[in-house]
């Protein structure tokens, strides 16, 4: 511990590192980029917590796609590679969060599945991505349209809601509250199965103008409340730290709907989920999880300026050898423990177990 009794080695860690949860997207100031996408376990942990997670996700997905373990340990040394030498830069800048935020992994400088993600992000337009949610009823203006995933709510339900976006709103006030007028909400189901048994909900909004081709979605999304810690409010423990780890969309909030916190952002039509299919060689998934351990160590470095005493350089200088040799071993035998698990969940829902 430093002389603040903190640990030296905590930091805001994502909580949830693995290879689906980074993505393409289009930051706020329009660059298209490869970034980390989701934020709910967000919270201050020990940085290796995020490496071991990761490593454990390459492992699991290295198999799925048919590699050997040896080319899985290898992908694993090269993502850990990767963090380790970004690290040394972003020492080297002394955490400066401008000039961290400026190292992107963008079209000019990726190749393989990552620049073909980014490539798919900065295709995409929000026309299509409204026609995909919305349907244009007769009086011109957007609704939500009526599918199994898409469901619409009820009256009391859609009047919490609206009550609930106040709080929201007030926190955001570099747009007129005209920007954030509902014009719809539905509840959406089938999103991941981390999200099962929680609500979460989608809201049309008007966006800057009363044209229908720039209405935005966003995503008003359950979160679990942490009362033995700060921030208490679950919501707005996600939309803090997500900040912290480098996250711009400036739409991050949060609100209280029947005593139950939400996370707040947009739904983005310039994001893309990272398809692990993709990875059908050694050679992909190395270059690949490359630019995996700079997303990392960016977060890491821009979420370490908001804490006291981490440098990862003081704490495993000289040691990369064994910091790669512990998360090796441990992924390797941790994915044995989650394939276990995963045959437990399996045997519990064919049984018709209650899971959630």
């Amino acid at each position: 511990m430093d002389s603040h009794g903190t640990k030296i080695d905590e930091i805001v860690i994502d909580g949830d590192m693995h290879i689906e949860n980074l993505g393409g997207m289009r930051d706020v100031n329009g660059n298209n980029v490869f970034d980390i996408n989701d934020f709910d376990d967000c919270y201050y942990g020990p940085y290796i917590f995020d490496l071991r997670r990761m490593a454990v996700s390459i492992i699991l997905t290295a198999e799925n796609v048919g590699l050997s373990t040896i080319d899985a340990q290898d992908v694993v040394l090269n993502f850990l590679d990767s963090y380790i030498y970004w690290m040394n830069i972003f020492t080297a800048l002394s955490y400066d969060p401008r000039q961290i935020s400026a190292v992107l992994v963008e079209l000019n400088n990726t190749n393989g599945v990552v620049n073909e993600l980014i490539h798919k992000v900065a295709g995409k337009d929000r026309a299509s991505f409204l026609s995909k949610y919305t349907m244009i009823n007769s009086t011109g203006n957007h609704l939500f349209q009526n599918t199994p995933e898409l469901q619409p709510i009820s009256s009391d339900t859609y009047a919490a809601i609206s009550d609930a976006m106040t709080f929201y709103i007030d926190s955001h006030p570099w747009n007129p509250a005209s920007y954030y007028m509902i014009k719809d909400i539905c509840q959406k189901f089938g999103s991941g199965t981390g999200s099962l048994g929680r609500y979460r909900y989608y809201l049309l909004i008007e966006g800057p103008s009363p044209a229908t081709d720039d209405d935005l979605i966003l995503e008003m999304k359950q979160e679990t409340s942490t009362p033995d810690f700060r921030p208490t409010h679950g919501g707005e423990r996600v939309s803090l730290f997500a900040r912290k780890l480098g996250n711009t969309d400036p739409s991050l909030g949060y609100t209280t709907v029947n005593d139950i916190d939400f996370f707040v952002r947009e739904k983005s039509p310039f994001q893309k989920d990272f398809d692990y299919t993709k990875l059908t060689t050694k050679t992909l998934f190395m270059d690949a999880m490359g630019y995996a351990g700079k997303v990392v160590a960016k977060a890491h470095s821009l979420s370490a300026e908001y804490y006291w005493g981490f440098d990862v350089q003081d704490i495993i200088r000289g040691r990369d050898a064994e910091l790669k040799n512990e998360i090796v071993n441990f992924a390797v035998d941790y994915a044995i423990q989650v394939e276990y698990d995963y045959a437990s969940f399996i045997d519990a829902l064919n049984r018709g177990v209650h899971l959630y």
